[in-house]
Order: structure tokens, then C-alpha cells, then sequence
């Protein structure tokens, strides 16, 4: 038979919170473990900061638009860059540059008008030389302004550039630059014909004009373009063979085709704004000048230097 006492009713409630009054700091939960949080937090943040330093980097080197990088949330591995097209990472623009005004002259219509391996550049800096030289003279004359408005290299086109040969009169190879500038404010046109020898300007040019054909025809060969395609009367029945030559002159728009036959061959000449150019090398002495010959869009003959009169046909 149990001999415990027993305990009934408020007794037994009173001793149960007598138990736990007594225990009530003895039974507490362990205490939180900072120092492994922390840790582990900092590790966390330095994930998310290198993530976020590989999503700068990408945004730098994609070339269009930005991309997004989405972690899975467990071992720290990102899935495929996806690109986002609707979102564009701050990109700093490029200013559009300044178009200014070309600082050299206009080049030839056709490849062809720059012969003898002479460039576009060459031609430049020798036309840039004979103007300089121009000037030069008119201040060592003493001249208060320029005789024909030379102006800047820059305001002409070139529209030739071309071997010269050295004759009796002028000795030295070299290459001749053929430049016309057109007057805005003036119906007047400047052409300039200078040789460019050992880099020294070694003759030059210049004649002005009004734009009107004064010999009545749709085509005028450039009076002062002898120079190009004959050598000095001094070497007559003598010339340096093979010599290269040139002509030059005005045509209307009517004007679709021009030819210069020179020596025994025909070459066709360009026409470049208002201007036809033509050019060959000569093999044989010769005692005529070129013959040119004008078209129209039919094929119709409308001009021929054998009819125009104020076309020296012989030479001197």
C-alpha cells in the first residue's frame, strides 16, 4: 500500500509554483551565437558586393544595352547573363565633332586628272607653295593688293597635276598643278598654272577672266595652257622624248564629250565642273597643237579647234 502523501487541490498547485518560482533561472535558452552571425553576415555581404561588382563590369563591356545576373539563392552561383534590351546602362555620349570647312583645295572629278603617281596631297602642298610665292612677290614689288585676287589654296579646285619636263628655257623635271577657283560674288573665274621643281615653285601662272566664251563656240581651249603640251621654242625640232602633255579648257553643260589629239593619238578628255581636261604622253616631235574636238549628247561634232580662230593651231 502507498504510503506518499497525497496531494489534493490548491496544495498541489501551490507546490507546483513554488517548484518553478525556484527554477525559473535555471531553465533559459542558450544564448544566440553573435559572433558566428556576424561572420556569416559578413560573408554575405562580400557575395553580394562581388555579384554586384560583376554586374558593373558586364554593363561596362556589353556594347548595346545591360545585362542582368539573377542568383538561384543557395550556393552563391548566377545564372546566364539574360539581355534586357528595354534597360540601358548610363553611358557617358561622345560630343558630335565640329564639321569645319576643308582646309585644302578641292580634288579632281576623276582619278584620272592626277597622273604620274602625283597624290591629291602632293598637288595640294605645291599649289599651297605657288600662292605662297605669289604673295611673296606682290610684297617685294610693293603692290598694295593682289593683281588677280589669288586668295586661299583652299578656294580652288585642282583640277589637273601632271610631270613636267625641263627644257632649254627652264631646266629640271618637275610637275605642273592646274587650279581654277570660281568667284561667288563676281561672274569671274581665276586659273593657275604653276611647276613645282625640286620643291621650289619654278614658274607660275595666273589669269582671270569672266565667265563668257569669247570665241562664239560651246568649247575653249585655255589660252594660256601652251606651257602644258610644248616644250620651249629655244629646243624647236629638238624636244625631250617621251614628254608628257596637257590641255585644258572651258565647255557648256550642252558639251557631253570632248577628245585631244595630240602626236598621232586621241585621248578622251574629262569633263570636271565646267572644264575639260585631257592628257597623254608624246612620243614624237611634233609642229602642231592639240586638236580638240566638242560633242553633244547625240554625238553630234559642235566645236573644232581647226574652225575656231583664236585657236593657235601651229606651233611657235
Amino acid at each position: 500500500m502507498n504510503n506518499e502523501p497525497v496531494v489534493h487541490g490548491k496544495d498541489f498547485e501551490a507546490q507546483v509554483r513554488e517548484m518553478m518560482a525556484e527554477d525559473a533561472y535555471t531553465i533559459r535558452p542558450s544564448s544566440a551565437p553573435y559572433p558566428e552571425i556576424r561572420r556569416k553576415g559578413a560573408i554575405e555581404r562580400r557575395r553580394r558586393v562581388a555579384a554586384a561588382g560583376a554586374v558593373l563590369v558586364a554593363l561596362a563591356a556589353a556594347p548595346v544595352g545591360a545585362y542582368a545576373l539573377s542568383g538561384n539563392g543557395g550556393g552563391g552561383s548566377v545564372d546566364t547573363a539574360a539581355p534586357l534590351p528595354s534597360v540601358s546602362a548610363s553611358q557617358p555620349t561622345t560630343p558630335t565633332p565640329v564639321q569645319s570647312k576643308p582646309v585644302g583645295p578641292v580634288g579632281p572629278a576623276t582619278p584620272g586628272q592626277l597622273v604620274d603617281g602625283i597624290t591629291l596631297a602632293q598637288a595640294a602642298d605645291g599649289l599651297k607653295r605657288c600662292i605662297a610665292w605669289e604673295r611673296g612677290n606682290e610684297k617685294a614689288r610693293g603692290d598694295k593688293g593682289p593683281r588677280t585676287e589669288v586668295g586661299r589654296a583652299a578656294d580652288y579646285r585642282i583640277i589637273l597635276a601632271m610631270n613636267s619636263t625641263g627644257d632649254s628655257n627652264a631646266p629640271g623635271d618637275g610637275f605642273f598643278v592646274v587650279a581654277v577657283k570660281e568667284q561667288q560674288k563676281a561672274p569671274q573665274l581665276t586659273q593657275l598654272i604653276c611647276n613645282i621643281r625640286e620643291g621650289e615653285v619654278g614658274g607660275l601662272g595666273i589669269s582671270a577672266g569672266g565667265k563668257e566664251f569669247d570665241n562664239g563656240g560651246p568649247v575653249m581651249p585655255d589660252i594660256n595652257a601652251g606651257k602644258l603640251y610644248q616644250q620651249s621654242f629655244i629646243d624647236k625640232g629638238n624636244w625631250k622624248l617621251p614628254f608628257r602633255w596637257g590641255s585644258i579648257g572651258r565647255v557648256e553643260p550642252s558639251v557631253a564629250r570632248v577628245t585631244v589629239s595630240y602626236g598621232g593619238s586621241t585621248s578622251e578628255a574629262a569633263l570636271d565642273h565646267g572644264w575639260f581636261v585631257a592628257t597623254g604622253t608624246l612620243n614624237t616631235q611634233v609642229t602642231l597643237a592639240p586638236h580638240v574636238l566638242g560633242y553633244d549628247t547625240t554625238g553630234k561634232v559642235v566645236y573644232d579647234s581647226d574652225t575656231d580662230a583664236g585657236y593657235d593651231k601651229a606651233l611657235p
